[in-house]
């Protein structure tokens, strides 16, 4: 943690040697992610409900799904530009440092400017909580934490998987997009809406469900069951296959030769 640590220093020091671009790369962040919100602001608008969730609702699911994100690419950047690290032969420089691997990627690369992201989601998470008519216990504050860092983490392994995947096709698998941006994407909507298939894949392949649907029913009274609460928490264990698969790529990987 002590050389994360340093990483993270050397990280925000270097990307604040520019200011006024850092600043204007974070308020633009902040807007890219801004258009997202105008479109579920203006179908709920017109629609009033969806699949049965209201405005706040809906846009209660956005924000925690939109901070758990822009968290996953803050600190877990450099498993999702693997790619680049392995074309152009950095990883072969890591392998022979005498340094934790698995850190030295975490450390590779940490978009801060994914802050404006962060600050986005926070308003809107405010906005929405005082706009809805949940009644807030600490049951309930705990599952929004819960639902923020059981989404985090396997957000993280999604990246994870796709940097796995990269020891094998040397250039990144633009599929694995469905998963990352596509489920914050698809996630800004509760998961239900897009049918019982979908539901299913994301409840038992890529546990994007449990981190979002079942603990928003919960959140919203749809369900009094308290075990929906913990099911973030459970999908965190998505993470032990997926580094086991990092450890079967890695121990199969040739060099480049760059």
């Amino acid at each position: 943690m002590k050389l994360y640590g340093r990483y993270l220093k050397i990280q925000l020091k270097s990307q604040l040697q520019h200011k006024a671009s850092f600043l204007m790369l974070l308020f633009g962040q902040f807007l890219a992610t801004f258009t997202s919100f105008l479109g579920v602001y203006f179908m709920m608008h017109r629609f009033y409900k969806v699949a049965d969730f209201t405005l706040s609702e809906v846009l209660l699911n956005f924000s925690i799904v939109s901070f758990a994100f822009a968290t996953a690419e803050l600190f877990a950047r450099g498993f999702d530009s693997f790619a680049q690290i392995i074309s152009n032969g950095e990883f072969d420089r890591m392998l022979v440092r005498p340094k934790n691997l698995f850190i030295q990627i975490l450390g590779s690369r940490m978009e801060f400017s994914r802050i404006g992201r962060l600050i986005q989601a926070v308003l809107l998470f405010i906005w929405a909580v005082t706009n809805s008519t949940i009644n807030w216990t600490p049951a309930k504050i705990l599952t929004v934490l819960f639902m923020w860092f059981g989404a985090t983490i396997v957000f993280a392994s999604l990246f994870l998987l796709y940097a796995s995947l990269c020891f094998f096709t040397l250039e990144g698998l633009e599929f694995i997009n469905i998963l990352t941006d596509g489920g914050r994407e698809f996630g800004q909507y509760p998961f239900s809406i897009y049918g019982e298939i979908v539901l299913t894949f994301l409840t038992f392949i890529v546990p994007l469900a449990l981190v979002q649907y079942y603990p928003l029913l919960y959140l919203t009274d749809r369900s009094n069951q308290i075990y929906l609460m913990f099911l973030p928490l459970i999908a965190t264990l998505f993470i032990f296959p997926v580094y086991g698969f990092w450890r079967f790529a890695l121990k199969h990987y040739q060099s480049t030769g760059s």
